[in-house]
This record gives structure tokens, C-alpha cells and sequence, in this order.
């Protein structure tokens, strides 16, 4: 899943993005409101980290701002303002959480996957997929107890397919949530390919994997009807 981080603070940002990237996050980062609210608006974020005092323009000023441009990030508001009308403000202009800080990065972690969860309709941290248990926090699945090796990227697909499950995602769509970005060589254009048929023979040998369909012509979904 991908992240932008907008803060000016560079040691603050810098250290958010090397904890999100070791719980398989894929992060950018903008030092000010200007390339926030550029990068939020042409990038399909899953999250957006928003600092309020930035050095050339409010943060509520960017959420709004990137509200109106059809941006569907969930939205954190980082800030050291604890005022209450401060916190009501952010959430009434399209913010889904507000943590004052200073704050502890364990903490926005479990915050980022509650708004997941809430998002997509989970009510817990392990997602049954059929016969199979998807442990989100552990981030394992197994069947009957029996763990399955599956590679980080391939329990990103699983997982971003998963929550949006029902949907067809274009190759674009995963490469830019799983990667981070569009791979732009053709050599390595069959990535996607590649990762699907790995992650069905992995779970293919505990039970039946066929609820991960091909759509041709145009992507992926986890069917879960």
C-alpha cells in the first residue's frame, strides 16, 4: 500500500517513512503544501500523512484542496495543535483521524490499519479468505494452521486484492500499490503475471485457489461471493 507524507519537519518525515516501509509500506514524501497537494492529486495514495503548519500553507487548506480533486486517500492529520476545534475541523473537512503529536509510531500504525479495517468493512485482523486465514498484523496466511511462504510482495497482492475483493484491478493499479510506482520497462512488464501465478501455486498446494480470477484484457480480483 502506498503512502504520501506531507510534512516539512525532515528528520519527523524521514523517520516515518523508514517505520512504514518496514511494515510494507510504499512511501513519497512532500516538504510543503504546494507538491502535497500535486503528488496527492495524480497519485492514487491508499494514505495521506497531512502536517497542518507547513511552510507555505495550511494543512487544512491541502486537505480541502485535495478533497475537492476527487482524492479518495484515507487522511491523518499530523500536527502540534491538540485544540479541540482544531481536531473538529480536520474531520469535518474530510480527514478520517487526527494524531497530535508528539506521537509514538506503533500508535499511527495501529491508527492507519483501523481506518483500513473500518474502510473495508473488517471487523478484526484476520480476514478469512475461504479455507484460508489471512493474519494482517503478523502478515501470514495459512490454511488449517498450516503457514504458507509467501514472499512480501506477493501477500501485498493478496491483501490489496483482497480488500478490494469483487473488483477487477488493472495490472497498472497493483504495480502502482504494491511498487509504488509504474514499471516502465517491458522486460519487466509480465511482474504482475508472474507474482499471481507464484502466489496460486503456493496456496493451490494447501486447497483450491481459484477464487483469485483472471479477468482478460483487463486485470485481477479475489472473488469472494
Amino acid at each position: 500500500m502506498t503512502v504520501l507524507i506531507v510534512e516539512d519537519e525532515k528528520s519527523l518525515s524521514h523517520e516515518i517513512e523508514i517505520f512504514l516501509t518496514k511494515q510494507g509500506y510504499n512511501c513519497d514524501v512532500a516538504f510543503n503544501a504546494k507538491s502535497g497537494v500535486d503528488k496527492a492529486s495524480s497519485n492514487g495514495y491508499d494514505f495521506i500523512l497531512l502536517d497542518i503548519g507547513l511552510p507555505d500553507g495550511n494543512g487544512f487548506d491541502v486537505l480541502t484542496q485535495v478533497k475537492s480533486n476527487g482524492v479518495e486517500s484515507s487522511i491523518i492529520i499530523l500536527t502540534a495543535r491538540g485544540e479541540v476545534d482544531d481536531k473538529i475541523l480536520g474531520l469535518q473537512s474530510g480527514a478520517d483521524d487526527y494524531l497530535a503529536k508528539p506521537f509514538s509510531l506503533p500508535e499511527l500504525f495501529a491508527r492507519m490499519q483501523a481506518i483500513t479495517r473500518r474502510k473495508h468493512g473488517l471487523k478484526n485482523t484476520v480476514i478469512k479468505i475461504y479455507d484460508f486465514d489471512m493474519d494482517v498484523n503478523n502478515r501470514t496466511v495459512s490454511h488449517n494452521s498450516n503457514l504458507i511462504n509467501l514472499t512480501k510482495k506477493e501477500f501485498d497482492l493478496l491483501y490489496y486484492m483482497t480488500l478490494n475483493k469483487n473488483r477487477v484491478l488493472t495490472r497498472l493499479q497493483l504495480t502502482e500499490h504494491i511498487w509504488g510506482d509504474v514499471i516502465d520497462d517491458d522486460n519487466e512488464s509480465n511482474y504482475i503475471d508472474v507474482h499471481i501465478k507464484n502466489l496460486r501455486k503456493k496456496l493451490s498446494t494447501q486447497a483450491n485457489a481459484e477464487f483469485i480470477e483472471t479477468v482478460r484484457g483487463l486485470g485481477y480480483r479475489v472473488n469472494m461471493q
